[in-house]
């Protein structure tokens, strides 16, 4: 991956920026009808599954950092930190294979601990806020 200028470089990036700036639907031109993603959760076929798997985390962004991007014209890595409504620090990486303009494949990671203490945290809050009032009765 030498070519800092190739096409895959080009697409992650474009797609990056699009996602990391509130323009999921934009994003998503980038990626293939077909695309297949190996992410933390398991394998995701298909960009309707992807949409599924990334719009909720789009929509918790508050902000992103790009740290590095290296391609060339069919592969680019692309390493980011973000900060979520969940977790201040969310550090991820994506190695993309690109085809005819498009992302075709992700491999994407990112550590779930810190997402799945968050939402426990947060739901262990909700159960005690509801349990210490009278009117919820407990439920």
């Amino acid at each position: 991956m030498s070519d800092q200028n190739g096409t895959a470089l080009r697409v992650a990036l474009a797609y990056h920026r699009a996602w990391t700036g509130g323009r999921f639907d934009e994003a998503m031109t980038y990626v293939a009808d077909d695309v297949v993603c190996d992410a933390p959760a398991g394998r995701i076929d298909g960009a309707a599954a992807y949409r599924e798997f990334m719009g909720p985390f789009a929509g918790m962004l508050i902000s992103a950092e790009l740290l590095a991007g290296y391609g060339d014209e069919e592969h680019a890595v692309v390493v980011y930190d973000t900060v979520t409504t969940l977790v201040a620090g969310g550090p991820a990486a994506e190695w993309v294979t690109v085809r005819d303009g498009r992302i075709a494949y992700s491999r994407f990671i990112f550590d779930r601990l810190p997402f799945e203490q968050a939402r426990s945290a947060a739901r262990s809050a909700h159960s005690d806020v509801h349990s210490a009032h009278p009117s919820t009765g407990g439920q």
